[in-house]
């Protein structure tokens, strides 16, 4: 008898909020300013909407626990797939290493301690080991992790978002809109508003292929797949932008970053005024849910780069320790891995701030470098979905990207440019001797990253 499934529509629309709604990436738009409006609407339209529609089609026309992997295949074979595999891969360890670190100073933050280095140590092995726990069960398995982090991220972000107007109702914004140019885009290569922030804002779209990942846990992915992403998006889009709102309005576009979280909701709740023990009880709650979501992020994200990882070294574009599944049918090993290897970045990374040298701000690094990395990996599925149009056009296509032959490529083509653009901004910044001086880390990382890519994709038979 066929085990009934257990992931239905409404799991499927959660999961989706969940994997495209992260808390943290919503923070370092505040320095945007009242620019980020016009970069919000612009990017949700030439970016969101194609790519939500295109991972719609493709994940209902070749619906597979692959995803990106197998679509890229089929459109340029194995090297360019490992290509994806690797960068898909390797953005989630660093992501892990990134949160655990976070997850570490937000609990400083909350009581008020500065940690000894080994019990950060501690405290990151065990974020990094239960999310790896869990990254072996089955998406219908820890469905409620899912939906309990979907829950909390929207009372989070929405509360925060609420704030940020009783804030403007009492006080008046911190970074008022004076004229219609207050909402134009700064176009230069400012680091700190200008068109290096393209890829922020990207970034918080990414996660739409994921969803078609759960084909496998789905009892009509088909029709199930398509309104999931779109009602998701919308949902998505409209928490990103509420909280988004409310750190211009009290920030009064300054950055800010995970780490800075507990001092964030002590600011904007005490500017509505809370006070004292309501003031406490506010912050240790909403700092606790934050934790929370950073375990549901890697749980909901965990099952689509695992079946990646793990479909790719079965098809010999990933190393062999990739392979295997448990009894459940998960890509456990793959899961083990991500473990290994988040920990090891994160050892070292405490390791040598304690004793090395000042290396204060491993979150940025961790973050930027997943940024990164994530970021290439998709480069090649805009091209695929074209590529699959022209060479596979009788495949039944249950959900189609509306348009004709002139719409479809500019359906594409546009968001790969803007990811592309995005790519370039995050990792060269402003072009300036002085910035890349001081993020020879990075360059380091990125360069080291290609560098075994392209080892992997060496070694790939054809």
């Amino acid at each position: 008898m066929e085990k009934k499934k257990k992931f239905k529509l409404f799991d499927a629309i959660l999961a989706t909020v969940c994997i495209t709604l992260v808390v943290e990436s919503t923070m370092p738009t505040a320095a945007i300013g009242n620019s980020q409006y016009f970069w919000w609407l612009l990017l949700l339209i030439a970016f969101c909407l194609p790519y939500g529609m295109i991972s719609a089609e493709l994940s209902t026309a070749y619906p597979s626990e692959a995803g990106m992997y197998d679509w890229v295949k089929r459109a340029f074979g194995k090297k360019w797939a490992g290509r994806v595999a690797w960068n898909y891969w390797i953005n989630f360890p660093l992501w892990i290493a990134s949160l655990a670190t976070a997850v570490t100073t937000v609990i400083a933050g909350l009581f008020e301690v500065e940690l000894a280095w080994w019990v950060v140590i501690l405290i990151q092995l065990a974020y990094i080991w239960l999310t790896t726990f869990l990254g072996t069960k089955r998406v219908g398995e820890s469905k409620y992790i899912v939906n309990l982090g979907t829950f909390f991220k929207v009372l989070v972000l929405g509360t925060l978002g609420i704030l940020g107007f009783v804030y403007l109702a009492k006080n008046g914004s911190e970074n008022p809109i004076t004229s219609f140019s207050d909402l134009l885009p700064d176009l230069s290569l400012n680091i700190d508003s200008g068109l290096p922030f393209i890829s922020i804002i990207i970034f918080n779209f990414l996660g739409f292929e994921v969803v078609g990942s759960f084909v496998g846990d789905m009892d009509n992915p088909k029709k199930d797949i398509p309104k999931a992403l779109i009602i998701g998006g919308i949902i998505m889009a409209i928490f990103y932008i509420l909280p988004a709102t409310a750190f211009n309005i009290v920030l009064g576009g300054s950055s800010v970053d995970p780490e800075d979280m507990v001092q964030v909701f002590q600011g904007i709740f005490g500017a509505v005024g809370l006070s004292g023990t309501a003031l406490k009880v506010a912050v240790y709650a909403f700092g606790f849910m934050l934790i929370y979501t950073f375990i549901a992020n890697i749980s909901s994200w965990s099952f689509g780069v695992d079946e990646v990882a793990k479909y790719a070294a079965d098809d010999g574009s990933m190393p062999k320790a990739f392979k295997g599944t448990n009894k459940e049918g998960v890509a456990s090993n793959a899961s083990i891995m991500n473990g290994i290897v988040a920990s090891i970045i994160s050892v070292a990374g405490v390791v040598v701030a304690e004793f090395f040298t000042d290396f204060s701000d491993a979150f940025s690094l961790f973050f930027c470098l997943s940024w990164i990395t994530l970021l290439l990996g998709y480069t090649p599925m805009f091209l695929a979905f074209l590529k699959l149009r022209k060479t596979d056009p009788n495949t039944e296509r249950p959900y189609r990207v509306p348009g004709g032959k002139v719409a479809e490529k500019v359906l594409a083509i546009v968001p790969f440019v803007f990811l592309v653009l995005g790519i370039i901004f995050t990792i060269f910044g402003d072009f300036s001797v002085e910035y890349l001086q001081d993020n020879i880390p990075l360059l380091v990382g990125v360069g080291l990253s290609l560098l075994i890519q392209e080892i992997l994709v060496f070694r790939i038979k054809k």
